[in-house]
This record gives C-alpha cells, structure tokens and sequence, in this order.
C-alpha cells in the first residue's frame, strides 16, 4: 500500500509540470513574428511567407520544433527561436492557432485546374487528391497535425510544394508523404493547385 500511494504522489507531481498551452503568453512572444509574419500573422511581407493564422496549434509547434533543432532549415528564421523552451513554441503555436486565417484570393485563369487537382488529385501521376489530408475546404485535420491551407498565400503554397518536390524540406514521416505526391506535379500544376488554394473557403 505504501508503495501504491508513493507512485501515485510522483505520478501526480510529474503531470502537475505538465502546463497547458498559454495564447496570451504566445502573443507576448510573438511580437518580432510581426515583422515577417504581419499581425497576428495574418499578412505576410512577401508572397513567400506563410500566413501563421489559424494554420493549426499542433502542426506549428511541430514546425517550430524542427526549426529549433535544425531539421528544418529556414535561413530567416536562423536564430528567432534560440533560447525559447518547449513551453514558449507550445504557447506561440496556440496563440497563432486561435487567430483567422484571412481570405485569399485565387487567379480566376487557374481555378479549375487547381479544384481539379485539388479535389481528385491525379490517379494517372499517383498523386493524391488534397481532401485526403487537409480537408474538401482546406481546414486541416488538427489532431493529426495536418494544417489548414485554405486561405494561404498561394506564392507561399507553390514554393512549399517545390521545396518537397526538391526535397528540400522532407524532414519526417508527412513531409516523407507531401515529397512524394509533389514529385508527381509539374510547376504549372503547382501554380494551379496553390491558387486554387488561396482562394478556397
């Protein structure tokens, strides 16, 4: 009985350090985002720059993660997280986690080719429809750590899939996945599919 209640004693002082996502200690943290990201991170500088809003807590964490570590590698992001804990990327990923993510606007030219590749993929090609993952609006799916897309900055969507198809940024498992459904398209598919995505909703 003694050593029932001693394990019970450590087991709860071991989930009593487990703190819960904190959003207003994330914005605080958040501040030098701003100058890339916009506010809230919502209005990127440049095209090439993702829009943080609402893009999901769990996968940006994991990204800022692999960012932290190396895994990742992001030359403007070099040095913007040392020093920060596994408690300030969790508090940083749910304060952008709790914003909008704005409404894009999609190139009227490449909307039907993008829905297409979008909602069906390409069986021909062995690629994969985007609803599989992220959702026929582009939600996500957040327990599983796949970002809402719809919305994104379509300059941002096409180099990302470049960078898969590359393999520039295959670091894990999803990224394993993503590098070799991107492999598959052509750059004018990738410029399709990545308006078709900005525009969605």
């Amino acid at each position: 009985m003694k050593k029932l209640l001693t394990g019970l004693v450590v087991l709860m002082g071991l989930t009593g350090t487990v703190q819960a996502a904190d959003p207003q200690a994330g914005e605080e943290l958040a501040g030098g985002c701003v100058a890339c990201h916009g506010e809230a991170g919502a209005e990127p500088t440049q095209g090439e720059y993702p829009k943080l809003s609402g893009i999901g807590e769990n996968y940006l964490y994991r990204q800022l993660k692999a960012i932290q570590s190396g895994d990742r590698e992001i030359p403007m992001m070099a040095g913007q997280l040392d020093g920060m804990s596994d408690q300030d990327l969790k508090d940083i990923a749910a304060y952008f986690g709790q914003q909008d993510m704005p409404r894009g606007e999609a190139d009227p030219e490449l909307v039907d080719q993008g829905e297409s590749l979008y909602r069906g993929g390409d069986m021909s090609k062995g690629v994969a429809a985007c609803t599989a993952c992220h959702g026929p609006q582009g939600k996500g799916n957040e327990p599983a750590g796949y970002p809402r897309i719809s919305g994104q900055s379509s300059g941002y969507v096409a180099q990302t899939l470049k960078d898969y198809k590359s393999g520039a940024r295959v670091h894990n498992e999803q990224s394993q996945i993503m590098g070799g459904i991107a492999s598959r398209l052509s750059d004018s598919e990738i410029e399709a599919v990545a308006e078709y995505i900005e525009g969605l909703y």
